[in-house]
């Protein structure tokens, strides 16, 4: 198993990191090792990456928005307050500011899947492709408001702009342990990954960072935590805390083949929740206008 090697002129994408909010979880929501009461905080990461030949900003994940509580369908606002704190200080808007971006100058955005602390707010990204996966098309039919117990708003993508991507699209290859991806510029540079389990629709990155061989790979919820990367850990499933997956056996498939990406070498791996990587960075030159520095 391998990832391609470079082109001559090889095209690749510059990585840079957004905040987008906290979450504090249960971890026994997460791993199968934690105790009833150990709470973890969540930074929630977005990523904006740039082109190294186009003028183009793609960002993957939009984070949670600071207007939650009254944005998003009451049923879920209820769910959410019954297992989190959230907290907003920061979002992908405001993060995107601090190096001279406004929503309207991003050409691409990903949302890696629907759940409250990933979907942000697609709308005002105005100029901008939305992409997401076409397994989320289910879970926004009929959506909020025509069921009004459902989590998500029917609407929650512009219809006109909005590209889904499914793992039956021909154009999908198959790159390094993943079987379904979506060269998505046509010269290698980013792959949209299907990395399925967590929740319908669920995608991945995986971008060059250089010229000569080195990888990003964004998880986003394809796992939570690095002890099940590693293998400290396996999925939690109890019948308090439930699963953070809706699929867990795929989700653990999901995982196996991260780990399996990880362990090649110039491949770095984000998860969207990256407690240790963020305590370690936090404020540092990998956040915007900085960039990741490639393996």
């Amino acid at each position: 198993m391998s990832l391609p090697p470079p082109g001559e002129n090889q095209t690749y994408c510059t990585v840079s990191v957004l905040e987008a909010g906290f979450v504090d979880v249960p971890m026994a929501q997460i791993v199968d090792t934690a105790p009833a009461d150990e709470m973890s905080r969540f930074p929630c990461l977005a990523f904006l990456l740039k082109h190294s030949s186009r003028p183009d900003t793609f960002v993957f994940d939009l984070g949670t928005r600071k207007d939650w509580e009254t944005a998003l369908a009451p049923s879920l606002v209820a769910m959410v307050k019954k297992w989190y704190a959230v907290e907003v200080p920061q979002d992908v808007v405001d993060s995107l500011k601090k190096g001279g971006l406004e929503p309207a100058d991003v050409t691409h955005a990903c949302v890696s899947h629907v759940h409250f602390d990933h979907q942000g707010d697609p709308r005002v990204f105005t100029s901008a492709t939305i992409i997401a996966g076409a397994g989320s098309r289910a879970l926004l039919t009929p959506g909020y408001p025509a069921d009004p117990n459902a989590h998500f708003h029917s609407d929650l993508f512009p219809e006109r702009r909005t590209r889904y991507v499914s793992p039956d699209d021909p154009e999908m290859v198959s790159i390094g342990p993943f079987a379904k991806a979506l060269d998505y510029y046509g010269d290698g540079s980013l792959y949209i990954v299907d990395a399925p389990g967590h929740i319908p629709g669920h995608l991945s990155l995986l971008a060059r960072t250089s010229p000569d061989g080195a990888w990003v790979f964004l998880a986003a919820d394809a796992a939570h935590d690095w002890r099940l990367l590693t293998g400290e850990a396996g999925v939690a499933d109890s019948a308090h805390f439930g699963c953070a997956h809706r699929d867990k056996a795929t989700a653990t498939k999901t995982i196996a083949q991260i780990r399996a990406l990880a362990e090649l070498p110039r491949v770095r791996v984000m998860l969207s929740h990256d407690v240790p990587w963020y305590d370690k960075n936090k404020g540092g030159g990998a956040f915007w206008p900085g960039s990741l520095e490639s393996f």
